[in-house]
């Protein structure tokens, strides 16, 4: 059986080459290198022998940059199992707030500002229209994941949001909407769009963009005018059944990248050919072919700034906060009261997850596969 293509064959037979022509910003660097080293002899690794019988076995170190395709399984699992216990009996909702393309170019020349005011102008947009009594009322909770691309990796900046249906009364009291949404969609992409340039127009004035961005903020006036008359993209999608099915939703978006190994088909003669699918065509999946160049421009616009927070929890949910007051939901609503799980070590995880126990030699079940350093 033929090995599969990743993304670190493209990186591997092209990356190095693209380094040197472009000399990108070292945090670029830096995810272009863990990608092409990942579970390689250079971060290091180690053999597993059995006790008792002839098996043994070289593992490579993963290289745990987030943005690398072979890193992502076991922290997503980490990640929703510390989200289980802190699961509502409320109807949960998804949420998308999506940047109007006219945006793109300055969102890209600055993307710290950018994106922190995308995810400022959507959480306060839903925090503010479920505080309001025509609504719900309420001290709501939610989730915001940021995401910037689309199925063929060109620039798309949004935000993937899960809002629990219900939160806290000022009286203290606990309350939750019924299975339809609680706030119109229409209502909310006005919020939005109306906090989103009140905050641009305010940064604008700050001087904090980047200088190589300026020529793109000398017809502002015109284009926040254009913005303004414009509608924007917000879309909510219907309520998730069960607990499972919410978690099981989320791990579809917390840790994802901007493309996944299995959508590679093949790398050959310097082109990418990979999967897609179309959701202006009824979804359908599609096939595209690019240079390895604009393969790998397109993947690195997705890599985020140093140390930039793309999960973040707000209201109830915010970790400031949510000791005490997802705790007093807890109780009003006599449930077990929240507790943080203890952190799970890698073997137990993907014992929990696949059934095997990686101290236990495969061969014969019997004999402890033991560790030693591995040699390069």
């Amino acid at each position: 059986m033929a090995r599969r293509v990743e993304v670190q064959d493209v990186f591997r037979e092209h990356g190095s080459e693209y380094l040197n022509t472009y000399h990108p910003p070292p945090h670029i660097y830096k995810a272009v290198r863990a990608i092409i080293n990942c579970r390689t002899n250079v971060p290091g690794g180690h053999s597993d022998f059995c006790n008792e019988c002839d098996y043994t076995k070289i593992s490579y170190n993963s290289c745990r940059n987030r943005h690398c395709p072979k890193c992502q399984a076991l922290a997503k699992e980490r990640w929703l199992m510390n989200r289980q216990a802190e699961l509502l009996p409320v109807p949960y909702f998804h949420v998308v707030f999506t940047l109007p393309s006219e945006l793109d170019e300055i969102v890209i020349h600055d993307k710290v500002p950018m994106y922190n005011l995308l995810l400022k102008a959507s959480q306060e947009t839903i925090r503010e229209l479920a505080a309001d009594k025509k609504y719900l009322g309420v001290k709501i909770g939610l989730t915001s994941i940021l995401h910037t691309w689309g199925q063929n990796l060109t620039f798309h900046p949004h935000v993937h949001m899960i809002v629990p249906g219900g939160g806290l009364t000022k009286d203290g009291r606990f309350t939750h909407s019924s299975k339809k949404f609680f706030i119109p969609v229409k209502v909310m992409s006005r919020l939005f769009r109306g906090k989103f340039l009140f905050y641009f127009k305010r940064m604008l004035k700050s001087l904090e963009f980047h200088e190589t961005a300026a020529r793109f903020y000398d017809s502002s006036e015109e284009l926040i005018n254009s913005l303004y008359r414009k509608e924007w993209y917000v879309y909510c999608k219907r309520p998730f059944k069960t607990a499972h099915s919410i978690l099981e939703y989320l791990g579809r978006y917390t840790h994802r990248i901007a493309i996944s190994n299995h959508r590679i088909i093949s790398v050959d003669d310097g082109k990418v050919t990979f999967k897609y699918r179309d959701y202006q065509d009824k979804s359908r999946e599609k096939v595209m072919v690019l240079k390895a160049d604009e393969f790998m421009r397109r993947f690195l616009l997705h890599i985020l700034p140093p140390q930039f927070t793309k999960i973040r929890h707000y209201g109830i949910l915010a970790s400031a906060v949510k000791g005490r007051e997802l705790t007093l939901c807890f109780k009003i609503l006599g449930l077990t009261v929240f507790v943080c799980g203890e952190p799970v070590g890698t073997a137990e995880l993907i014992k929990m997850l696949t059934g095997i126990d990686i101290h236990i030699c495969p061969v014969c079940g019997s004999g402890l596969a033991r560790a030693a350093p591995c040699a390069e």
